[in-house]
């Protein structure tokens, strides 16, 4: 459901605390409703399976997930995908269309392995959750963790590719959680801040603030990251048993404070870039908006996964 440009910016201006306390409030409850049919289903399978884009919060929501169902009684734990990475081979990896290697693609996952993972978990059997090293590029089995699901336990499962035919497919027990920044910004019915706009900036911060990413070179990579998404993502959202929006009616306004060290990012993108306009667009955007500041946030916001500060551990 859209929101509408007026009444963020009237809010901030009234009380922007006030109005920040309201939209997380509203996104606890967004994970309340899918706890409820986590323990519904529960009963068919220990396993969660959180799939979404780059940029949708799925480490927060994996942990704000956890604490809701500890507080009902129920233990979880929460795994990264990632470290199902089959140790890279460069004469094998996927290729895109202009010969890079596709981090985007699935087959670079070890999807043999996640199906026994899945069925020893739910069996109560002992796994090694196996641990990749993203800086050699290879897996350490040496590293990998012991895992076992006692009764009134679950794994949760957080990946962009969880509800992949070759993960989700052979197991359709498993409950399917989808995440993304869905909703658009409007003043009137004109489309003024897009819900994809809002993971690019996400993901351009983030890079930026603790991944020693350039924000050109996250820009640049965009093209390919949003190819990924609808050729290996979104096919599979309909695999979800609960569809969760993870955008925040305030994040645009705080995302703001960043608008010029984005714009210097954009000004360098070469305008043969099939999103550069796009990426102008999204900069220019931000101007609508009465900005806030971003130490208003709570340490507990999805957002301070992305600007930092928070209480969380990533």
């Amino acid at each position: 459901m859209p929101y509408q440009l007026s009444e963020i910016n009237d809010k901030i201006r009234r009380d922007p605390a006030a109005f920040l306390a309201e939209c997380d409030a509203h996104y606890q409850q967004r994970i309340t409703t899918a706890v409820d049919r986590i323990l519904e289903r529960m009963k068919e399978s220990p396993i969660v399976l959180l799939s979404g884009p780059s940029g949708s919060g799925k480490t927060t929501t994996a942990m704000k997930l956890e604490q809701e169902l500890e507080r009902r009684g129920v233990n979880s734990h929460t795994i990264s995908m990632d470290n199902y990475f089959k140790t890279l081979n460069r004469k094998t990896a996927p290729r895109t269309p202009e010969g890079d290697i596709d981090y985007e693609s699935p087959s670079l996952l070890d999807m043999d392995l996640l199906d026994d993972t899945f069925s020893r978990l739910s069996q109560g059997e002992w796994v090694i959750v196996p641990h990749f090293e993203f800086a050699r590029q290879m897996r350490n089995d040496s590293r990998g963790t012991p895992l076992k699901l006692e009764k009134n336990e679950i794994a949760i499962f957080e990946g962009i590719h969880a509800l992949n035919d070759d993960i989700a497919g052979r197991h359709p027990e498993a409950t399917g959680l989808y995440i993304s920044a869905r909703s658009d910004i409007l003043d009137g019915e004109r489309l003024c801040f897009k819900g994809t706009w809002m993971r690019i900036s996400r993901r351009a911060v983030r890079d930026y603030n603790f991944r020693g990413t350039d924000l050109l070179e996250t820009l640049l990579m965009w093209y390919n990251v949003r190819r990924g998404e609808k050729r290996y993502i979104s096919p599979f959202k309909g695999r979800a048993h609960v569809v969760i929006d993870s955008s925040l009616r305030y994040e645009v306004p705080v995302f703001a404070n960043y608008a010029d060290a984005l714009r210097a990012a954009v000004d360098q993108v070469p305008p043969e870039n099939p999103r550069c306009r796009e990426f102008h667009d999204l900069v220019d955007a931000f101007a609508q908006f009465e900005p806030v500041d971003p130490a208003l946030v709570a340490p507990d916001s999805l957002i301070r996964e992305f600007i930092g500060g928070g209480s969380y551990h990533y």
